[in-house]
C-alpha cells in the first residue's frame, strides 16, 4: 500500500525527509507569510522526541497492567470464597456423617 502520509501520520517524522508544503492554486501569490517561518515548525517537529511520542503508548500499557492486577485479584477473592464456601460444605457434610454413625451404633 503506497498512500500519501496526512498531517497527523506522515509517511516520516524526520522534518528533512518530509515534502515541503506547496502554495495551493487558488491562494493569491505572496499572500502566504515567507518560507523562513518553516524552520520554526521543523525545529518545533524536533522536539517531539520519540520518548514524547511514546508516552500515551507507556499511559495504556500502564493502564492495562493495572486493570490485569485488578482482574487477578478478583479472581483470587472469588477463589477463596469459593474455597470457604466448599470447606463450610464438608464441614456440615462431615457431621452429617458422625450424627449418622452415632444413630446407628446407639440402634
Amino acid at each position: 500500500m503506497n498512500t500519501a502520509g496526512t498531517i497527523d501520520r506522515p509517511l516520516t517524522h524526520d522534518p528533512q525527509k518530509q515534502a515541503p508544503m506547496k502554495p495551493s492554486a487558488n491562494e493569491p501569490t505572496g499572500s502566504a507569510t515567507p518560507d523562513v517561518t518553516t524552520t520554526g515548525a521543523n525545529d518545533s517537529r524536533q522536539n517531539r522526541t520519540r520518548e514524547m511520542q511514546l508516552i500515551p503508548e507507556a499511559l495504556a500499557r500502564a493502564h492495562m497492567h493495572d486493570r490485569l492486577q485488578e482482574a487477578e485479584q478478583e479472581r483470587q477473592a472469588m477463589r477463596l470464597v469459593a474455597a470457604r464456601r466448599m470447606q463450610r460444605r464438608a464441614e456440615r457434610a462431615s457431621l452429617r456423617a458422625r450424627r449418622a454413625l452415632a444413630m446407628a451404633v446407639m440402634q
